[in-house]
């Protein structure tokens, strides 16, 4: 292995001036800093990771704290794509990304905050989790710089999806296609579902439309067998939905499923809309009605923020990011005002 020692020798000059060029510092000229990094890559030398943790007090980690609920990997079409930015991003500042499965499954008797410490991360970003739990609580209170992906703590960067527009724009939408009867099958209880479900109510009170409680049924985000369920009982009612909202575009994959077997057709017989913005949902006939949730724009700068706290503190602001999503009209959704008329 070539060591900063055999670099220097090569390249005729100290180790420290070696060591001041690969790290990019001001007092060693430009000419100097590309000499050495041509030779570097000539001879192979790489930088000791356990060195140079010790000498920036840095391991250039960072953890990624998730739970998959399918034990099966990262399942979750949203957080997957918001991770697989927030991993180039890293990347680019020279950081290595560690996913933890946090299922009590795998963690053991380590809790987060040990597992964190543990392994040395500069830093954590926390996201498909239950943000409720006390192991989650204490590794936000601790001293290791935090980002939230769609959760906000008061004391931590959190980066969010603005639920609350979104739910509004896809109402307003299956509103301006002259639908009244609007049902929607929400997630169950979490900060997201929270957001969506009172821009729903407040969305629908302002256009004058009233939701009969029959219409508001909760199924799990992913799950399809029981959005399938759902979707029957709604459809069963005396004066059923012209228009079904699910909690995700993966779970209303079920709904779709139990109005096809009814021999009803989409969007003819009944509308439906999901959220998100999964690829499958552009490939599917009909394309699938939704909200475009901006994964690549969350994960950079979940990453970004991550970076900035961890290098600079003083002077990063804590506070919450908010990023808009788009809404993708599909042709799930008819418009019923043509009938009308």
């Amino acid at each position: 292995m070539v060591s900063m020692k055999d670099l220097a020798a090569a390249c005729n000059v100290s180790i420290a001036t070696v060591s001041k060029a690969l790290n990019d510092q001001h007092d060693v000229s430009a000419k100097t800093k590309e000499m050495v990094r041509r030779k570097a890559k000539e001879l192979g030398y790489f930088p000791n990771s356990a060195a140079k943790a010790l000498k920036t007090n840095r391991s250039h980690n960072i953890g990624v704290l998730f739970v998959d609920e399918a034990q099966s990997g990262l399942t979750h079409d949203f957080f997957a794509n918001v991770l697989d930015s927030f991993k180039r991003t890293i990347e680019l500042s020279d950081y290595d990304l560690t996913l933890v499965n946090c299922s009590k499954v795998h963690h053991g008797s380590m809790t987060y905050l040990e597992r964190a410490r543990y392994r040395g991360f500069d830093g954590v970003a926390i996201a498909c989790i239950d943000f409720r739990d006390s192991e989650v609580i204490d590794l936000v209170d601790s001293n290791i710089p935090v980002v939230t992906i769609d959760y906000i703590f008061n004391n931590r960067i959190a980066v969010i999806s603005d639920n609350v527009k979104g739910m509004r724009d896809l109402v307003t939408y299956v509103y301006e296609m002259g639908h009244r009867k609007i049902a929607y099958i929400h997630g169950k209880d979490s900060s997201v579902t929270q957001a969506r479900v009172s821009s729903f109510f407040t969305t629908c009170t302002q256009l004058g439309i009233e939701v009969p409680d029959e219409y508001l049924k909760t199924a799990d985000y992913r799950n399809t067998e029981e959005t399938y369920q759902r979707t029957k009982e709604l459809l069963d009612l005396s004066d059923p939905p012209t228009c079904i909202l699910y909690p995700d575009d993966f779970a209303g994959f079920g709904g779709i499923n139990a109005i096809r077997e009814r021999g009803l057709q989409i969007p003819d017989d009944i509308s439906v809309a999901g959220y998100d913005g999964i690829r499958i949902g552009r490939h599917i006939e009909p394309k699938l009605t939704t909200i475009r949730q901006d994964t690549e724009q969350i994960g950079k700068l979940a990453a970004e923020n991550l970076i900035r706290l961890i290098e600079h503190p003083r002077s990063t602001i804590i506070r919450p990011i908010v990023v808009e999503g788009e809404l993708y009209k599909g042709s799930t959704v008819k418009d019923i005002n043509r009938v009308a008329e």
